[in-house]
């Protein structure tokens, strides 16, 4: 085995924001790039200007609309069965090998913004997804398969995980329900959530700032939705490098025509 640098980006349409992907590449020389809501079926990914990147194997499990997943990597991909996660089969969740890891690239659903299943069809969707996920992992807690997760989870977890634990209990995406329902993923599976195995707990921590602020860092109201997830047989290899093996890119966030989300990093040793 050798190291490899993970990234995970929701991008916000992967046409769109190509050339930012560009150079953010050439700086951030990921060896493995997983995209959520690529915005696009698979034959009009970009291959082309990914290949450009140094890319040669791509997964993408593209849809109309707002949704989609791809995995653009510079060491050989294994395709695997997605599994049918997704209760209403959107392209939300692909899974491929890849230097000996079963890597999952998850885009949960947002949930919309009431946080009642029995009025918000979208949030229900998000919470049966979120139960799909667990009895999966639970299922195959036995193997003890060298699993990672990435993605957007679209949940941040934690009080520091958002800008103010307080005002966003009822706000969905920081909601006990979606908390609740992810630290059962997590305890299903024994995943390391990694950022905060490396990062203290009172560490203040974002990923994602809305478009609706003027002025996104001084406002700085994010949330940790995007994350890396390690199972017990890739533990160590994840932790090894330390803190500074992981990094949110949150600069990029003020790029032009940024995503609202931004890339998050993992060095995994050899």
């Amino acid at each position: 085995m050798t190291a490899l640098t993970l990234a995970s980006w929701n991008i916000n349409s992967v046409r769109l924001r190509a050339p930012l992907v560009a150079e953010w590449v050439r700086q951030a020389d990921p060896d493995v790039l997983c995209l959520q809501e690529i915005k696009c079926q698979n034959e009009q990914f970009p291959e082309a200007e990914f290949r450009e990147m140094g890319f040669r194997y791509f997964h993408v499990r593209g849809k109309k609309g707002m949704h989609g997943v791809a995995i653009a990597s510079k060491l050989p991909l294994d395709d695997l069965s997605d599994e049918a996660l997704c209760p209403k089969s959107e392209a939300r969740h692909q899974r491929v090998t890849v230097d000996g890891i079963e890597l999952h690239n998850f885009y949960i659903p947002a949930g919309g913004d009431e946080p009642d299943p029995a009025v918000n069809p979208r949030f229900a969707h998000k919470l049966a997804f979120l139960d799909r996920i667990e009895a999966y992992f639970k299922g195959r807690s036995a193997e003890n398969p060298p699993l990672v997760l990435v993605g957007d989870f679209n949940i941040a977890p934690y009080e520091h995980d958002v800008w103010s634990h307080r005002q966003l209990l009822k706000v969905v995406s920081h909601t006990p329900v979606e908390t609740d329902a992810l630290e059962r993923i997590r305890l299903a599976g024994n995943f390391t959530d990694i950022a905060r195995e490396l990062v203290p707990m009172e560490e203040k921590l974002y990923s994602w700032w809305s478009y609706r602020a003027r002025d996104w860092r001084k406002a700085n109201r994010g949330r940790r939705l995007d994350h890396i997830w390690a199972a017990p047989a890739v533990r160590e290899r994840a932790l090894a490098g330390g803190r500074e093996a992981f990094r949110i890119w949150e600069d990029v966030r003020g790029w032009e025509k940024p995503s609202d989300h931004a890339p998050v990093v993992l060095q995994i040793a050899g």
